[in-house]
């Protein structure tokens, strides 16, 4: 293809399709990087992977790194996950929100380039994918109602905490009524008065046969629901009183298997890298 066809091409995609800002996917990659690689995997991730392996991306329009230290992944529950084994494992935790209605082209995308960038060697090897996944959002329940920012700023809004949560329920229709309650009755319930803003709600979808191989397939699609609380408060500093029990949230036959505070990281620094273990 020569390059002034490939330039068209890019004109005839930007003129089709959906725009809009709504955050209808997401990615939601949780990485432990081995022992002893914790600040190489750092730099390669902040200086390169970010960027080449993300953002550069089309239609993925906003993201954010998080961390967890060593004193934030022994606030986790319960003891025994289902998602991270041990429940300490995943310091490290990216979330992207990915353009309504793109799913499908920014997938074909990030797979031709994730093999480009396996093949000139810009993978770092040494980390375990321990929860990663593409989501369909399903909801956003807001404490202040129309004030404040939306989910569409959440990843830029300075925020000073979030909380990973993921939750089983037995069946897809367990799903759907816990959805329901969810939505209408036991988030507005815990975010009144509470430091977090609002809650994002999605569900997990397969990723591609042709994903990389240190990628594992996806688990609990027709029963899972993954929660992201933003925090406008350090959760260190409002955990006992606000999410010290939020494993209870789910009722019946749904399992919480993660709850997982996180801090923001600081780009272009190694700032809680020596905090980790």
């Amino acid at each position: 293809m020569s390059e002034e066809t490939r330039s068209e091409t890019y004109a005839e995609l930007a003129a089709v399709g959906p725009y809009g800002v709504r955050p209808g996917h997401a990615l939601i990659t949780m990485v432990e990087p081995r022992p002893g690689h914790e600040y190489a995997y750092n730099r390669w991730y902040e200086d390169d992977h970010y960027y080449a392996g993300a953002m550069a991306m089309p239609w993925m329009y906003a993201g954010r790194r998080w961390v967890a230290t060593r004193e934030l992944q022994e606030l986790r529950v319960p003891e025994k996950s289902a998602v991270a084994r041990p429940v300490t494992a995943g310091c490290y935790l990216s979330t992207y929100w990915i353009t309504e209605g793109r799913y499908d082209e920014h997938m074909k995308w990030t797979v031709g380039i994730n093999k480009r960038l396996n093949q000139d060697a810009r993978v770092y090897h040494d980390r375990t994918h321990v929860f990663t996944s593409f989501q369909d959002h399903e909801a956003t329940v807001y404490r202040d109602g129309a004030a404040g920012p939306r989910d569409f700023h959440a990843l830029d809004h300075p925020y000073a905490g979030l909380i990973l949560q993921v939750i089983d329920a037995e069946g897809p229709e367990g799903r759907a009524e816990l959805l329901d309650r969810l939505r209408t009755r036991e988030l507005p319930r815990r975010l009144t008065g509470s430091p977090a803003a609002m809650v994002t709600v999605f569900r997990p979808t397969p990723l591609p046969g042709d994903r990389m191989t240190y990628v594992k397939q996806v688990e609990g699609l027709d029963t899972r629901l993954t929660l992201l609380w933003f925090l406008e408060e350090d959760p260190r500093t409002c955990w006992t009183e606000h999410f010290a029990h939020l494993d209870s949230l789910a009722s019946g036959a749904a399992r919480v298997e993660l709850v997982a505070p996180f801090i923001p990281t600081v780009p272009g620094t190694d700032r809680y890298v020596d905090e980790l273990r």
